[in-house]
């Protein structure tokens, strides 16, 4: 079960991987590169929460199996444990993801506004 995983997991990541090099090198020759790269980037983190969600399932369904196959408590908090790790590393990502975002528009327009009245003044 553990073995499977981890090539699924492999196996994904290496589809990722070569998606977005693929998707980087036709960028290249086009002449908007900034459109293109926001999208890249926002198809990348849509592929990273897929791939959170389905380690969460997966982490449900080996609970799941550790339960029936066996009733050790230690099993269960060390899944839960688990799962609470993958539930962080979600909420950091989405963290990231909108602090990049807003951070980029806001500073950007405000700073050069700001530049722009003061000079003038």
């Amino acid at each position: 079960m553990m073995m499977m995983m981890m090539m699924m997991m492999m196996m994904m990541m290496m589809m990722m991987m070569m998606t977005i090099h693929d998707d980087d090198d036709d960028d290249d020759d086009d002449d908007d590169d900034d459109d293109d790269d926001d999208s890249d980037w926002m198809m990348m983190m849509m592929m990273m929460m897929m791939m959170m969600m389905m380690m969460m399932i997966r982490m449900i369904m080996m609970m799941m199996m550790m339960m029936m196959m066996m009733m050790m408590m230690m099993m269960m908090i060390r899944m839960i444990m688990m799962m609470m790790m993958m539930m962080m590393m979600m909420m950091m990502m989405m963290m990231m993801m909108t602090m990049m975002f807003d951070d980029d528009d806001d500073d950007d327009d405000d700073d050069d506004d700001d530049d722009d009245d003061s000079d003038d003044g």
